[in-house]
Formats: C-alpha cells, structure tokens, sequence
C-alpha cells in the first residue's frame, strides 16, 4: 500500500446523489489542491485545472493550451496525443480553455490506460517543451513564402479566433459577456482576438506557463474505481519536484454597474439584404456562484424561462414574429459571477427596440401575475431528474462533476456544496409549499431591479470584413516598411525553418517512448448487460436490471412495416408533431408541462 505522507486529508464526506465517498486533500509541499471521488464507476476520468485568467485579448491561455500537448520530457514528440490515441482505449481526452481556467482532462476504463493518459498529461502541463517556435506554430507568426512577396499572419490558434470572429452567434456571446464585465478578466477574449493575438511576445507567452502552470495553483481531480492508493504515488512522482509558491491567480469580482447600458456593435454580414439582419440580447450581471442554493434557485428559474419551447419567456419571443430564433445562452453559471443573457436573432432593423422591450415586459408580467405553478413544477421535476441522471452521453459523468466542483472550488469555496443536489432542492420546495412567490420574487430582484444590465446590439456591415482586412494589410505593410533587407532575411529563415520543423517526422527513438497498451492490459472476455426476455400478453418486454439511481427508463417501439411506403418520408414531421402540436384535451403548453412534471423527458426517432 502506497504511503500518503505527503499529502494531508482536508475532509471525507459521502455524497449521497451520486453514491461516492469524496476526499478533499492538500499537497503538503505545494498546497496543490486534490479531489478524490471513490466510487465503482469504471469510466475512470483524471484532470488537472489551473486558474489561468488572462489580462487581454491576445489568447496566451488559449494558445498555451495547445503548446503544451506538443511534446514535454518524457514524451518528446510533436503530437504525443495523436501518437497516444493510436494504442489507447480512452473514453475522453481533450483540454478546455475557459474564461478563468485551463482544464486538461482524461477518461478511460482500462486501468492501465488510464495511468497513461494521466503520466502523459502530467508531464505534458509541468514540462512541456515550450520553444520560440512553439508559440509562432499554435500562435501566430509572421508567414513569408519570397523576400519580396507578401507578408500575412499565420498560425493555429489566429486562424482559429479568425473563424470565430465570423461568426454573430459566437459574438453575441463573447460581447454579451464583456459588456457585463468591464473591469475584470472576463472583460477580454481569453480565446484571443485575431487584431490582438500578434500583440503576444515570446517573454510573456514562457512567463505565463512558469507563473501558472505550476502546483500551487492546480487543482487536481481523480474519479471512478481505480486504486485511491495509486493515486498518490502518480502525483507524488510530479508534486514533490516542487515548492510551494505564491500565485496570484485569483479573480475579481466585478462591481455592479451604475446604470443600464446600451451598446451596438457591427459583424460582417453578406450583401444579400436578406442576410443583412440584426442580434439583440439583454444581459444581467448576477451574484457569485459560490451561494449554492441562489445558483440551483437560479438555474430553476432559467429552464422556466426559457428551457422548452412551451416556457414564457421563449414562448414570448417566438410567437412575437420580431425574429427567426431565440439567442443568448440563457444562464451563465460556471463563472466567477453569474450573468444572464436572452433575445432574438434574424431581427429587421425597425424591430430593434420591440425585442428589448418585450423581455423586460414579460418579466414584468411573470412577476406581477406570477408563474404558472404547473411550469415551476414541471421545471423543478426537469431540473432534478438531470441532477439525478448525470446523463452525460459519451460525455464521462466523472468529468461533468469535476466541471461542477470547479465552479465554487476555483475560487477557494467547497468544491462538494454544487453536487450536494437533494439538500437545495428540498429548500427551494419548502419555500414554494410556504406559498412564496418564490420564483417571482428572483425575477424581481435580479433582473427587474437589478441596473447592472446591457442591451447588446449586433447589426450587419457588409464591409467590415474587408474593412479588417485592409486594416490587417495595412499593420503588416506598416511592419515591413521599418524592415531591413537583413530583417525581412531572417523573417524568411524563421518560416522555412518552422515549416521544415513541421514537415520532419518524429524519430522512432522519440516515437517509442509513448506508451501502449500490450495484450495482457486488456479485458479477457466482453462486458455483458444483464437481459430478461418478459412476455405480456403479446408484447415482448426486454427487462435489464442495471443501477440507474431510482430512475425507470422505457422504450416503446412499433413495427412500421405495414405503413405505406408513400408515407414514411413523413415519419419525422409526424414524431415531432407528437411533442409540439397538443393533443385534443390539451394545448401545447400544457402538453410541454405535463411532460416536464411526471417524466425527464420523452423523445421520438425512427428507425
């Protein structure tokens, strides 16, 4: 058995909802933070998170997510995780650049995969080989084929952010989020923005990995049915090459804003007038999410809102006509602070200010004439089943939870309070079987007299995309101007080198040190579900007896073979009429409800 000396238990509590035994530790030498959720989950997920809140817009955490999965001491090849995906049965490997944090999580249900993945992210995110030219690869460099030929930007992540920033959908995002916090690192574009990513140096870019990257400012999360034992010796072989360091990592709260703003700003849009149509979003700044129940309260009154087709606030915005679809991501919850953000897209100009009204006015009216009790039921019974389910899809559960922990852990609260689920709900139903206007009064408070709110308008310009690329041209003739010939030599050496670099294979000494699983590491026999056949009547019932915590899953089918052959183009529109025409004794809405109050949902396919 493995000693844990290095390492001091916090706290031990079982989590009921999700039957896992959690162990909050701390590493001795580093105060590197560590999450343990033991459990007989065999999809077993590790992942290490550093708060990473960038200062502008130039992408350095964005970019320095990519450089450090391009090879590290012990793993010295270009790709280490296309090379290790090729003997690897991992269920998940991925990294996420969020807005105040930098998540590099791994999944699999072999074991001794999964100790792979774990030692090939560990080294990769303590000693990446970072270099110069790994910053102008996943970055931005100057491109130049000819001394006397034209000069661009390049470079993996520049492109990336350059198809984004063509998007309105990503930008009304992006822009909903800054107008909100001006004065914070969530005010920047932790993703980077294209005229701003050229701005990163060399020294910042090494500097961020050397004052982040490091384990006092990790937090380090491992799930699912492997040794607890064994997980000590995997971080103390990383951890106590380190000491412990300050670093100032933490994010600001944003203080609330004086008044509401209006702000207008343009996206590149076709010359087709059709195309030539306006987003408009209203946005709420939010308290923390550190108060649990007032985010479980919250997320509630969010699926009421707007959650299905049948809720209020969607349902105002849709049949209104002024657009052709809902935008705004509804509830943002994984921040520091929370917001709020909801309109329409596909607006005509003349129509504008009616969407900004027409939120403020059925909020008005939900507050003043209060929710319908069968929505507030419906949603709660939706929201619980989800917490409930944790179904994720081939999303690992481990890893939705480590998302989850993550929200008030960044931020040096309890990590366990937002997956301890049944405690919040049963105080929010307390409330509403006090006869509160529970849900009205959240209405009132956060949004109808909350002042920290946007008005955030994207209209069209059909010449602002060559607009950016003329200013673009203009910053690079600039630079070459004040060039020498030498200069504009040595910019041309630094190309041809960074593409020789990428064109040359990795040698078969660098390759071998991947690891790979061997024949003896796999299962000898295939996972059975358990199955008995059940007959009533005539109809077959398959029965499988599997844990699925208090939740009853059914599946109807019906043999269709005797359905005209004219008819089954008109499968589809017939299973999605089922769900959102009503029914002869209810309307739609009530259908909707009905649905949400006694079930976790009900979907149709054909097959």
């Amino acid at each position: 058995m493995a000693r844990n000396d290095d390492f001091k238990l916090i706290r031990e509590e079982q989590i009921e909802e999700y039957k896992t035994l959690a162990k909050i530790y701390q590493h001795k030498k580093t105060g590197a933070r560590i999450l343990f959720m033991e459990n007989d989950d065999e999809n077993k997920v590790f992942g290490i998170t550093f708060r990473t809140p960038p200062k502008d817009s130039t992408g350095i955490a964005h970019i320095m997510e990519h450089s450090v999965l391009c090879g590290s001491r012990k793993y010295p090849v270009k790709e280490p995780f296309v090379e290790l995906i090729k003997g690897s049965l991992s269920t998940f490997l991925n990294a996420f650049t969020y807005p105040d944090k930098t998540c590099y999580p791994v999944a699999s249900q072999n074991l001794q995969d999964f100790y792979n993945l774990v030692d090939v992210y560990l080294d990769a995110v303590f000693y990446p080989r970072i270099t110069p030219f790994t910053l102008q690869q996943e970055g931005w460099h100057y491109e130049l084929e000819d001394i006397n030929g034209p000069i661009s930007y390049k470079g993996v992540v520049f492109n990336e952010m350059k198809g984004n920033y063509s998007s309105p959908d990503r930008l009304i995002g992006e822009y909903a989020q800054q107008s909100l916090f001006p004065d914070t690192t969530y005010g920047v574009d932790s993703g980077g923005h294209p005229q701003h990513i050229p701005d990163l140096t060399w020294e910042q870019f090494e500097r961020f990995h050397r004052e982040f990257y490091h384990p006092s400012n990790a937090f380090i999360f491992f799930y699912g049915d492997d040794p607890a034992d064994q997980r000590f010796d995997i971080l103390r072989a990383y951890l106590n090459d380190f000491d412990r360091r300050e670093v100032r990592s933490q994010v600001e709260v944003q203080k609330p804003l004086q008044e509401p703003k209006r702000l207008v700003r343009p996206y590149a849009a076709g010359d087709d007038p059709e195309s030539q149509k306006y987003y408009i979003t209203v946005n709420w700044l939010l308290p923390g999410t550190l108060q649990t129940l007032r985010t479980y309260s919250l997320a509630i009154l969010n699926h009421i809102l707007i959650g299905t087709p049948a809720s209020p606030l969607r349902k105002a915005l849709i049949d209104s006509g002024l657009g052709e679809d809902i935008t705004g991501g509804g509830l943002e919850d994984e921040l520091r602070q929370m917001f709020y953000s909801t309109g329409l897209k596909g607006v005509a100009r003349e129509n504008v200010d009616k969407v900004e009204n027409l939120v403020i006015e059925t909020l008005e009216k939900l507050a003043r004439e209060g929710i319908d009790p069968q929505t507030i039921e419906a949603s709660m019974n939706t929201v619980e089943f989800r917490l409930r389910e944790n179904n994720t899809g081939s999303f690992p559960r481990g890893l939705s939870l480590m998302l989850r922990a993550l929200t008030t852990w960044l931020h040096d609260a309890d990590p366990l309070a937002p997956l301890k689920f049944e405690k919040q709900l049963a105080a929010i139903r307390h409330e509403l079987a006090g006869g509160k206007r529970y849900f009205e009064a959240l209405i009132e408070r956060h949004f109808l007299q909350n002042h920290s709110r946007t008005t955030l308008i994207l209209e069209p310009d059909p010449e602002l995309a060559q607009k950016e690329a003329d200013e673009e041209r203009a910053r690079l003739e600039k630079m070459r101007a004040r060039m020498s010939e030498d200069d504009l030599k040595s910019m041309l050496e630094t190309a041809q080198t960074l593409k020789k670099l990428q064109e040359t294979p990795d040698p078969p000494e660098a390759l071998a040190t991947i690891p790979t699983l061997q024949p003896e590491d796999l299962d000898r026999y295939n996972k059975t579900i358990p199955i008995d056949v059940l007959e009533k009547g005539p109809v077959k019932i398959l029965y499988h007896d599997l844990f699925t915590n208090g939740i009853a899953y059914l599946d109807v089918g019906f043999n269709l073979r005797t359905l005209p052959q004219e008819l089954l183009p008109y499968l589809p529109l017939f299973s999605d009429a089922l769900l959102e025409m009503g029914t002869k004794k209810e309307d739609f809405v009530r259908l909707s409800q009905r649905i949400g109050s006694k079930t976790g949902g009900i979907w149709t396919r054909t097959l």
